[in-house]
């Protein structure tokens, strides 16, 4: 909002641009969790993905914008992909990590988005007491989205991989297992066949 006042001195409704961000993260929560329930999977990461591409572009758009309504239609498409973000964190937990280990999982990235939101204000502080204006914060605020993204782009191939191993392992122990139960039924069967000579003899 500082921002935006500093910017847009004349405009009189300036806190419409919190409206906006707040309306179209309720919608796009509605929205993509719909969607959510047609992907499979760990494929929900992509979605997650889209949201962090735009959530990083919107916030590098933002000192770009020099006319009110650029900024309002750049705050609408931040808080659609917000919500987004938002309503998918928790599924792509739930598919990453199983039924027993979500609320451990959905509790540490809580935790670590925590970080950057305690730091972050005061550092966009700093940046604009030494620069002069808001700018160069709005960039580095969209840099760790973007980046974020791409590293997010290898985890369903890493999930897939994994599984991949585990299955083996799972394939290679009940392998293992039927060979011992036809051994364990070989012996107890000769036994029984020695006996029955045994007695006959």
């Amino acid at each position: 909002m500082k921002h935006v006042n500093e910017r847009f001195q004349d405009e009189k409704n300036k806190e419409v641009v919190l409206m906006c961000i707040g309306i179209t993260s309720g919608v796009g929560r509605l929205l993509f969790g719909r969607i959510a329930d047609y992907v499979p999977g760990v494929k929900k990461v992509y979605l997650q993905v889209l949201s962090f591409f735009f959530i990083g572009l919107m916030s590098m758009m933002i000192p770009l914008c020099s006319i009110f309504g650029a900024l309002i239609a750049v705050c609408l498409i931040m808080g659609l992909f917000d919500g987004c973000f938002i309503s998918i964190m928790a599924p792509i937990a739930f598919e990453l990590v199983g039924a027993q280990d979500v609320s451990q999982a959905i509790g540490f990235l809580l935790g670590f988005m925590s970080i950057p939101m305690t730091v972050g204000p005061p550092i966009a502080g700093l940046l604009r007491d030494k620069l002069g204006s808001y700018d160069v914060a709005f960039y580095l605020a969209g840099a760790p989205p973007l980046i974020g993204g791409a590293v997010l782009c290898f985890i369903p191939w890493i999930h897939s991989k994994k599984q991949r191993e585990i299955s083996k392992t799972a394939g290679k122990e009940k392998m293992e297992k039927m060979v011992e139960n036809q051994n364990s039924l070989l012996s107890s069967s000769s036994g029984v066949f020695k006996k029955e000579s045994d007695s006959i003899i």
